[in-house]
């Protein structure tokens, strides 16, 4: 059973990858110009993709490497470098193509279902979020209550998000681009440590013999 600190130990880690505040600038853009009651209809939107691929990754990211005979040790030192990647990304303060092809971003506000793609799948709810869904559901054993309980976080990242978007403008007025970078480096600072120890867990598990 996971206890309340593992629990949150996955809210922080959710939170660092998918990093909302990260995302306030290009959900700006994509709604540049559009009236208040749309812009909150979008962060639902993106709450909502958010929750639902996660969630839909929960229950079936399992199932899906049992079918290509993916053991839980490679996933983790694949998914850990793929967090790596992106944490390294984001101590630069520049956004990962992990996350988003610049080809995704220029299609943002060309799009009507622009709170679903690209600002719900991939820039949020994306390679590195789903990987991080994945490792812990492996680690619940399929065990289906406490695969239930790692629908808090989710719900909780879903909310924060939400949020998040819905405050986009006070939030970029009051931090500015540095604010926000400085907040983007600090969650990828904490993704990085996570990978660290995604990738020596896998390796251990793999290898026994090293550790």
């Amino acid at each position: 059973m996971h206890d309340w600190s593992h629990l949150f130990k996955i809210a922080v880690g959710l939170l660092a990858i998918v990093n909302p505040i990260g995302g306030v600038p290009l959900f700006i853009s994509a709604t540049s110009g559009w009236p208040a009651r749309e812009r909150s209809k979008t962060a639902r939107t993106v709450a909502v993709t958010v929750f639902a691929v996660l969630v839909t990754t929960l229950f079936l990211g399992n199932r899906i490497l049992d079918f290509f005979g993916i053991s839980t040790s490679s996933f983790l030192v694949g998914g850990g470098i793929l967090v790596l990647l992106l944490a390294v990304s984001m101590l630069q303060a520049r956004e990962s193509p992990i996350r988003q092809t610049p080809e995704e971003a220029r299609e943002a506000s060309g799009k009507e279902a622009v709170g679903v793609v690209p600002l719900g799948i991939p820039l949020l709810a994306g390679p590195g979020a789903i990987s991080s869904v994945i490792i812990a559901a492996r680690h619940a054993h399929g065990k289906v209550a406490e695969l239930f309980l790692l629908v808090i976080p989710i719900s909780l990242i879903s909310i924060v998000v939400w949020a998040t978007f819905l405050l986009s403008l006070p939030i970029a007025n009051r931090l500015g681009t540095t604010g926000i970078n400085i907040v983007t480096r600090l969650m990828g600072l904490i993704l990085a440590a996570m990978a660290v120890e995604f990738i020596a867990r896998g390796i251990g598990e793999l290898f026994p013999k090293l550790v």
